[in-house]
């Protein structure tokens, strides 16, 4: 992690479930694997006054894996070898893969190592091999040694969370009054703007955060007391009355939540046609749990031969407006709509970058389309930012199309029936 050659998926993992839980969240740290530094964060953590202190990784058997070690030098103890967590590592080891090929002296040694754990630490069972321990300090905080892979980190966490003594700890902790406001096509000046208007202390009580994420604003306030809830509610209802209509949750559901439930509410389904991203609208449609009742699959049509072939856009509309068009993203839409029988279909067609651009047509200029059993609409968009981001920010904007469209036949359909 301190080189950059892997990301850190278990600080936001942890960061997000204790924030929920309501634990303020002092800082996150990434230190090197050694013993001196990690002995000397985790003392620090300590030293400061936090209630508790969780590290992931640093578990395993070799010679640098030293987390155990550093947590007990922490608070001035040293470890101890624990059989009964002895015999758990060794039942856990029976289904290892490649065990064969590490001599029998190297796993004992290494299975020992695992098992020794901060005296007066409660163990956890390991996950994968590896156990992990709830240690109790004198001063009365707590520290959570976890695994350092992300599926085994969050395995063990659900164990811990139900182990004393944290959840004595979690027991006795207040969760927070949060709000979470998405608000589509609105920038932070503008909520700036909203905040500098209102008369008095419109933020009294409260914890403000905003954040700017593609084709979206999110605006978590979380209420510390009683006057702080009043103010979130008032709050809530000034940003409803300035945006209106942009503001398309006000309950933490996110824009892929909302469009999975308008779809299955609505017995709908949608197919995707993509050329500039590649793919990642339809990954992220089905990375939602239960999307195939409403997704029904898709066209990667990167080349034009692709276009024509699959998805049935007119070779002389290619050569006459070009792929990266209005016209093309609505034939793109169109075919994949009819070629899967769904009920809606989003096409993303554009110039991602960082080359390939020309004065007409330049870098971050994308056509998204949506068709639907009423039509067809396309929408011109100029993105800034890197090839990844502008690959973002098209896929978001298509899933805005898609919840607009959707709210609005089903707005249509219950006006008609009435």
């Amino acid at each position: 992690m301190l080189s950059g050659r892997i990301d850190d998926r278990n600080g936001g993992f942890l960061a997000r479930w204790l924030y929920d839980a309501g634990f303020d969240h002092s800082r996150t740290v990434v230190v090197g694997d050694e013993l001196g530094a990690v002995t000397e964060v985790v003392h620090g953590l300590l030293s400061d006054g936090i209630d508790l202190v969780v590290t992931s990784g640093g578990l395993g058997v070799t010679h640098d894996d030293l987390t155990m070690e550093a947590v007990a030098a922490s608070v001035g103890g040293r470890l101890e070898l624990r059989e009964d967590v002895l015999v758990q590592v060794r039942a856990a080891m029976v289904g290892a893969p490649n065990r064969d090929r590490v001599s029998a002296r190297i796993q004992e040694a290494g299975m020992r190592k695992q098992a020794m754990l901060p005296i007066g630490a409660v163990a956890l069972a390991p996950v994968g091999t590896a156990p992990g321990c709830i240690l109790h300090t004198p001063s009365g905080q707590t520290v959570v040694v976890l695994p350092g892979p992300p599926g085994e980190l969050q395995r063990m966490w659900e164990q811990a969370v139900r182990t004393p003594p944290l959840v004595d700890l979690l027991a006795g902790i207040r969760p927070h009054s949060l709000r979470v406001l998405r608000i589509f096509g609105v920038i932070e000046s503008q909520l700036v703007e909203l905040l500098d208007d209102l008369p008095g202390e419109p933020t009294k009580g409260l914890r403000l955060g905003i954040c700017a994420r593609a084709g979206e604003l999110e605006v978590t306030i979380t209420a510390l007391d009683a006057a702080g809830e009043a103010s979130s509610q008032r709050l809530v209802e000034e940003i409803g009355c300035r945006f209106g209509d942009s503001l398309f949750s006000a309950d933490t559901a996110t824009l892929d939540e909302i469009v999975a439930t308008a779809l299955s509410a609505a017995g709908q389904t949608v197919a995707v046609a993509e050329s500039c991203t590649g793919g990642l609208l339809g990954a992220r449609m089905t990375a939602q749990a239960g999307s195939s009742q409403w997704f029904t699959g898709g066209v990667i049509s990167y080349a034009n031969s692709v276009k024509e072939s699959l998805l049935g856009v007119p070779l002389e509309l290619i050569e006459r407006d070009g792929a990266v068009s209005s016209l093309c993203a609505e034939a793109m839409a169109e075919g994949a709509r009819h070629a899967v029988g769904a009920d809606w279909a989003l096409a993303i067609t554009g110039v991602a970058g960082p080359g390939g651009g020309t004065p007409d047509k330049p870098v971050g200029l994308v056509y998204i389309a949506c068709a639907g059993r009423r039509g067809t609409t396309a929408r011109e968009f100029r993105f800034r930012g890197n090839r990844e981001q502008i690959r973002e920010r098209a896929v978001a904007h298509a899933l805005q199309m898609l919840r607009i469209a959707v709210t609005e036949s089903d707005i249509d359909t219950g006006a008609a029936g009435s």
